[in-house]
């Protein structure tokens, strides 16, 4: 109710424009949803007089939902690394082709347009076993300082060097930090994270993961079958043809919790069937398009 008084305020002035500082971001979903809702009919029925509305935002999804012109931009020093036209009509449908491939336009360049990993399992990267919730601290002290060395880090984290390694091989994996000379540095990509909602960090981590060839193989395999899942053990026989029995145990179970993090994979425990999140398929589609396109 106070963000929606907050909007009350500030269009009783009838401002020309409107400057909106993450104006969603302390909402629930549904609330958020909703008012972005609202806001939208206001504008694009001319309800309101403002000729113009500026907002920030950390979610890249919110801004290709709601914006007719992106900027992205970086810091240190701050500087415009992106202006971009959003050439779709309003309303706007999530699940629509063109509004998924904007956004993955979108992070492709706060990620300097890495280029997908092969999917052959013959160049598989092993991923870190690792907490999620840690790597989140990391990013989030970096984020504080882009810059440090990684031996004061695990004393002023309180964590085994071990320990931090693996974070920093999981954070330099996704494309959220570069490591040279001992030090560790945030990317653009590693500071958006950072600096996201929850809900925008799922999508990052998703584009994230989707490139690694492990992911890239696993969702393949389920997106082939006809319900999209299989059971655990036929993956994990698949997977033992290229890792040895137990290796290829901690990288299933790895694989899972990332994909459930990322909406992107359900697992029952009950049952061992390893399913696709019916959330992440839009993103699945987009990606099997766009790879036929290429071909």
């Amino acid at each position: 109710m106070r963000q929606k008084v907050g909007f009350a305020r500030a269009m009783a002035v009838e401002p020309e424009l409107l400057c909106l500082d993450e104006p969603f971001s302390a909402l629930d979903v549904l609330s958020a949803e909703a008012l972005r809702g609202e806001l939208l009919e206001l504008w694009t029925q001319g309800q309101i007089p403002t000729r113009a509305i500026l907002m920030v935002t950390h979610s890249i999804e919110e801004a290709v939902f709601m914006a007719d012109r992106v900027v992205v931009m970086d810091k240190g020093p701050g500087r415009i690394i992106a202006d971009l036209r959003v050439e779709l009509p309003h309303p706007r449908s999530r699940k629509a082709t063109p509004f998924l491939e904007t956004v993955d336009h979108v992070y492709a360049l706060l990620a300097g347009q890495t280029p997908p990993e092969p999917v052959e399992l013959d160049h598989l990267h092993t991923l870190p076993s690792i907490s999620l919730n840690k790597l989140a601290s990391l990013l989030e002290r970096l984020d504080e300082t882009p810059h440090a060395d990684l031996y004061r880090l695990s004393e002023e984290l309180a964590l085994s060097s071990d320990a931090l390694l693996s974070l920093a091989d999981a954070a330099e994996l996704l494309g959220f930090v570069t490591i040279a000379h001992g030090d560790i540095a945030l990317t653009p990509l590693g500071q958006a994270f950072a600096e996201a909602s929850i809900r925008a960090r799922k999508e990052i981590f998703s584009s994230r993961i989707r490139r690694l060839p492990l992911f890239s193989w696993l969702l393949e395999m389920l997106w082939a079958v006809e319900n999209h899942r299989l059971s655990r053990d036929v993956v994990l026989s698949a997977l033992k043809s290229k890792l040895h029995s137990e290796e290829a145990e901690r990288q299933l179970d790895i694989a899972i919790t990332w994909g459930r993090y990322a909406e992107l994979l359900t697992y029952d425990d009950s049952t061992r069937m390893i399913s696709l999140d019916p959330a992440g398929i839009p993103a699945l589609v987009q990606s099997e398009l766009a790879k036929a396109s290429q071909k």
